[in-house]
């Protein structure tokens, strides 16, 4: 008997649609179907492969509207931000269009001589794509364009949160040429995630939690295949006492921090404010998230919405109850909407501590703790004080001494006087707890080959 997945809509709690799960032997058998189509799509020259990719891009365009409706309706993304999601995913597509070839291609080493050295790429073969729901659009892009491009069959889970989206990847991949038997799109839970595991794949490519990462990692760890594993993070900000304008700061660190309400990975989730603009830092704060407006999020208004998972707010209240308990501030919110849908008020303390899992534990909502500090010394200390490796990021009119205490990051990526920011010129990466291996720039695109090397002599 098939099971069926109910896709809610977050802002009301009710069945948005009810779709049939994947079964095993389906499953099995799209991975036979995948590896007879990677052999004949590793084939197709580079251009024409890129070619798809690039017309996929201008019917996602020419779609946005009605694919930003869909997203919404099954994240509880607001429509706005559904539409950026959109549009700034295309730079992906703009990236692989300048640079695909070059990382793509035959190098050739030593061209003189008694033996010539060259390396070719291939492709790794039939991948998993195992995605999130947060930012279906640019962490998929991230992973299943650059596959395809680099000559790679991808068999693709959306979360269970994002399916109807994954669904309209696959709709959009085969209009633009890429053929059924080198992308599909399976439905389902964790179950059939982890039967995926189970099977023969030639890379596992994981967009979630730090706990589901390490499972993947054990399960398929025998295999010695690719495995990259784009996880959480519990991003600090440091605001220093030089910043030139306190309030642009403070709107700024709100951003950060409240964007897709807190559902990022690199979303600011601590902030660490030094004494000397302290109060006037987190007046301005709290007047910025105090005027964002919550509500429905097919309203162009609205900046938070409803949280995609019911179970969130769980977290958020055992968070806030922690945070009291140890002695923080609550500013503004610390409490679940009444009405129907997940909702829950943007949520600020001050007066926090390391003591708090606020500072600690990953969010993932919209709540966070702000901390004065005294010394960048001290910033710098709380700044390391996590196991997780994603980003940091510093405001400060002082570059060198910005450049300094991000220097002391151990974290993939750095800011200054910016947040919350993914570029595909730059990897994407994370250290520890936040993953293994990089997506985007030319390690994005080289993630998905394997180098060959020839040793020839001509006779």
């Amino acid at each position: 008997m098939q099971d069926n997945i109910e896709i809610r809509n977050p802002a009301t709690g009710a069945v948005a649609a009810t779709l049939p799960s994947t079964t095993t032997v389906e499953l099995e058998n799209t991975l036979s179907l995948l590896k007879q189509g990677q052999h004949t799509w590793a084939k197709v020259p580079l251009k024409d492969r890129l070619a798809c990719i690039i017309q996929f891009g201008q019917l996602i365009l020419a779609n946005k509207q009605e694919l930003a409706e869909i997203l919404t309706k099954e994240t509880g993304k607001p429509i706005t931000q559904s539409l950026n999601e959109i549009n700034g995913a295309q730079n992906r597509i703009e990236y692989l269009r300048k640079h695909a070839e070059r990382w793509l291609s035959e190098e050739v080493i030593v061209n003189d001589g008694a033996t010539l050295e060259h390396i070719l790429y291939e492709p790794l073969g039939v991948i998993a794509n195992i995605s999130a729901w947060n930012f279906p659009y640019n962490v998929g892009f991230n992973v299943f364009l650059y596959a395809l491009v680099a000559g790679n069959a991808v068999l693709y889970k959306p979360s269970e949160f994002a399916t109807l989206t994954g669904l309209q990847f696959a709709k959009y991949l085969y209009q633009a040429g890429v053929p059924d038997n080198v992308f599909h799109c399976v439905v389902g839970d964790g179950r059939i995630g982890q039967h995926i595991l189970s099977l023969p794949l030639d890379g596992y490519f994981f967009t979630g939690s730090y706990k589901t990462g390490v499972h993947i990692a054990k399960t398929v760890a025998h295999k010695l295949v690719p495995v990259q594993l784009e996880l959480g993070g519990k991003d600090p900000l440091y605001v220093t006492e030089d910043v030139k304008d306190i309030k642009q700061a403070a709107v700024s660190a709100a951003e950060g921090a409240f964007y897709n309400n807190g559902q990022s990975c690199c979303a600011v989730e601590r902030i660490y404010v030094s004494e000397q603009i302290y109060d006037q830092f987190i007046e301005a704060f709290i007047e910025e998230v105090a005027s964002y407006r919550v509500g429905d999020p097919f309203a162009e208004d609205t900046f938070i919405g409803p949280l995609t998972r019911a179970a969130q707010l769980d977290v958020l209240e055992e968070h806030v109850k922690d945070a009291l308990k140890k002695g923080a501030i609550l500013r503004l919110g610390g409490h679940a909407l009444e009405g129907e849908g997940y909702y829950y008020a943007p949520t600020v303390f001050e007066h926090c501590n390391h003591n708090m899992a606020l500072m600690r534990e990953e969010t993932f909502g919209p709540l966070i703790g702000i901390q004065k500090v005294f010394s960048d010394e001290e910033a710098i200390t709380l700044m390391q004080d996590t196991t997780y490796g994603l980003t940091a990021a510093v405001f400060s009119s002082d570059q060198d001494r910005a450049m300094d205490i991000l220097g002391k990051m151990d974290t993939g990526t750095v800011y200054w006087n910016c947040c919350d920011r993914v570029s595909p010129n730059v990897p994407w990466s994370g250290r520890r707890n936040s993953g293994l291996g990089s997506t985007l720039s030319a390690q994005g695109i080289r993630a998905f080959v394997q180098p060959k090397a020839y040793h020839l002599r001509p006779v």
